[in-house]
Parts: structure tokens; sequence; C-alpha cells
């Protein structure tokens, strides 16, 4: 299978006409996943790195091999006829150029990259990080929407301040949508309004819905790794409930 989307009309299904329906995206770790949520009528995907990383036996935080990593995203991208955009932590240590031919290779229309440290569970420099998404947006030209992850909530002092200056200087390297990860849901009309780009929001299964995300200001909304996190909880039941008697 595989999309035909190009990036330019992926970037367009952000624009929301109707607050109440932003862009869901719901986070697959293989193609199975990819599968049951195409078929259930998503019009597009986002991929997990925490979800994949558990489904190769990895660790979150750029504990998985960039080839085994790229290679999962792959054959997701490869198993459904919409368009895939996959979450490549901090880019795994590779150049710019090779980040870009990764992912065209795998078949995706875009990526999110963070601006923290797995390692260090801290924060770059923010105008060495924008230097760099400069790099991969010239590498990648148009052929695929950058999704730049803030972790000012998540490593950085959770202020709305700091969040936009980031987003700013971000924006100016060229990337397209901006991901303030945890970022509290009153927050989110401030900064909606504070950037001047599609905002990407994590939705959190059973606290909140995507339509009440989109009525305070996101375009765009993920699930991160709460989807196989579900689905591993089911499976662990099925497998306790089949388990021979001790």
């Amino acid at each position: 299978m595989a999309t035909t989307m190009t990036a330019r009309e992926f970037l367009a299904l952000h624009d929301r006409t109707e607050p109440a329906d932003p862009l869901v995206l719901p986070n697959v770790w293989d193609a199975i996943s990819a599968r049951a949520f195409a078929d259930a009528g998503f019009t597009a995907l986002a991929t997990s790195s925490s979800a994949v990383a558990a489904a190769l036996g990895h660790h979150d935080g750029e504990d998985t091999p960039a080839d085994e990593m790229f290679a999962a995203v792959k054959r997701i991208a490869r198993s459904v006829d919409v368009p895939v955009t996959a979450d490549i932590e901090a880019g795994y240590g590779l150049a710019p150029a090779e980040i870009v031919e990764r992912l065209l290779d795998a078949g995706v229309v875009g990526c999110n990259l963070e601006d923290s440290t797995a390692a260090t569970r801290q924060l770059k420099d923010p105008d060495q990080h924008a230097d760099w998404l400069a790099q991969v947006r010239a590498a990648a030209g148009d052929r695929l929407v950058l999704n730049a992850r803030v972790d000012t909530f998540l490593f950085g002092d959770r202020s709305v301040e700091s969040t936009v200056k980031r987003a700013a200087l971000y924006i100016d390297a060229g990337v397209d949508v901006i991901y303030p990860i945890l970022a509290p849901e009153h927050l989110l009309p401030e900064l909606a309004a504070s950037i001047p780009r599609p905002l990407n929001a994590l939705c959190l299964l059973d606290t909140t819905a995507p339509a009440h995300l989109g009525t305070l200001g996101a375009s765009r909304v993920t699930y991160g790794g709460t989807l196989q996190q579900r689905s591993a909880a089911d499976l662990t039941a099925l497998a306790q409930r089949l388990a021979p008697p001790r």
C-alpha cells in the first residue's frame, strides 16, 4: 500500500475550520495497529517512539537503535494507504541529511523532533537546536512536515513564556507544527494565541477528548504511547485469563 499524499497535502489537514474538529492522529506501533486505525477511518497516523520501542523490546528515550526504529516506521508506513508521520525522538545522533533520507525512504510525510536529551533529561540549548532544525528543513525542503516538540513542560520551567520563545526560534528555523508536550489544558488557549503555527496537543485516554482540546486551540491531537499501553494491558489481562493453573 503506502500513501500518495504529499507533505503539503498532509500539512493542509491541519487547517481546521471547526475548532472542535482537530486533526486526530492515533499513535501506532506496528502494522497491525496501523491497519486497525486506518481501517477505522482515521485519515492519517503517527508513530510513537515509546510504543515502537516497547514493541521492539527497548526502553523509551533513544534506547532503540536507529536502524530498528526506521525499519519499524517503514513497515508501518507501507502497511497502510493513509499518511504517516514518525516520532524519531531527537534524531538518534544522525546528521540532518541522513535523517531526511531515512524518513523519505521509510515513506512517511513528516516527523517529530524533540528539544531535550533523553540521557540527561535536560532541555537543549534553544539556539543550537533551532540551527539544527534549520538544517533538517534545508535537507527536507517541502517533502516533510516538521513537528517541533517543545519539552518545557517536561524538563523546563513549565511556563508559557519560555515555551513561546522556543517555539518562535523553531518557527524561524522552518518547522510547521509546534508540540508543547504535557502543556496543561488551561494554558492551551494562550499558547495557541501566541504561536503562529498549528499546535499539537497530547490527549490522555479517559481524561479528555480531542474535540475539547480543539476548542482550546489545538489543531492536531496525538496520544503518545497511551494506545500501546492500553493494548498491552488488555493483552496482559487476556494472558492471565488463559494462563494454566499454578
